[in-house]
């Protein structure tokens, strides 16, 4: 089979088309053909082994230990191991895999669940990663309430096209923030109010939300606190510097420092894919509530193009990535 490789650490020069085996797959495992798949931020990390903790985390400490990228994924069920009760071959299916940038990529049943119908496998691919980690943060972590004023910090991207459209479906007063490029996308798919960061302070401590989601911001930690309520919930959900080791995380370990020595509750987490989560977007996406928003569509080949756009900043939602149709 077809599948986009490195056999080292690097920049998107490392990463090359190439035919390998098919992975094998064990009792509770399903072998997907894989129409499309979908790009986060999480494989730039995975790509350059940066920072490095993302090493120590079992992907590998002088080299990948899978030398195939990507996790999100949208396709048809190949085969399935003797133990897999929810799935047959021949069902479509999204959710995540190993190495979505491949033909075939290899899932747990835990992982998946069967496409909305209503979807393109493009629009299925970007779901899962994105979506459970605007879903979580949110419901799980921020304690979202029904009315509660909602800031969603990079508003535009992949997780918050997603976090905007959930936390309306939660009935919240949801405000955007976003380049000023950008700002008709994030009032398109629902924001009662958007910033434009470039033109408007948005923690000038003017306006307080009861929860802010920062998705990827720089914004330190006392100007955030600034803009949440004094029982309000700020939730980092990442961050994105040079540094080697800490890689932007710095913010997240003050946050959890702090937080029991202060009237605000200070979270951070790691998204955790999951069957009921999966169906609980679905039934989102179903519903007409929420919807993926689509930048580009790259061809396999093009992987290397399309995480360089990525990291760039361009993109307007998610990018999907196109492997057969």
């Amino acid at each position: 089979m077809k599948a986009m490789v490195r056999h080292t650490y690097g920049s998107p020069d490392v990463l090359e088309l190439r035919d390998i085996e098919k992975p094998g797959i064990p009792d509770e495992g399903v072998s997907v053909r894989v129409h499309a798949a979908g790009m986060d931020r999480g494989v730039w990390h995975l790509m350059q082994g940066l920072p490095y903790p993302v090493r120590l985390a079992g992907y590998g400490l002088r080299v990948p230990r899978n030398p195939v990228l990507g996790m999100d994924v949208a396709g048809v069920v190949e085969t399935v191991g003797k133990n897999v009760t929810r799935f047959k071959p021949g069902d479509e299916v999204f959710g995540t895999a190993k190495g979505s940038f491949a033909e075939y990529a290899c899932a747990t049943e835990d992982t998946l669940a069967h496409k909305p119908e209503l979807l393109t496998f493009e629009q299925a691919a970007v779901t899962t990663i994105s979506g459970l980690t605007a879903l979580q943060g949110l419901r799980d972590h921020g304690r979202l309430e029904q009315g509660q004023k909602v800031l969603v910090i990079g508003a535009s991207g992949g997780v918050g096209t997603f976090a905007v459209q959930i936390a309306r479906a939660f009935s919240a007063e949801v405000t955007g923030v976003c380049r000023n490029t950008k700002v008709d996308l994030v009032r398109s798919i629902g924001a009662d109010h958007v910033i434009d960061y470039t033109r408007v302070d948005f923690a000038d401590g003017k306006q307080r939300y009861d929860l802010i989601l920062d998705i990827g911001g720089n914004t330190s930690l006392t100007r955030l606190r600034h803009a949440i309520t004094p029982k309000g919930t700020l939730v980092i959900v990442g961050g994105e510097t040079e540094g080697r080791w800490l890689g932007g995380t710095d913010r997240q370990l003050r946050a959890l420092a702090l937080s029991p020595f202060v009237g605000q509750n200070l979270r951070t987490f790691i998204s955790k894919e999951n069957h009921e989560d999966i169906l609980v977007l679905k039934e989102l996406i179903e519903s007409g509530k929420v919807a993926p928003v689509i930048d580009r569509v790259y061809p396999l080949s093009e992987v290397p193009e399309a995480i360089q756009y990525l990291k760039n900043g361009h993109a307007r939602g998610k990018i999907a990535i196109l492997v057969s149709k």
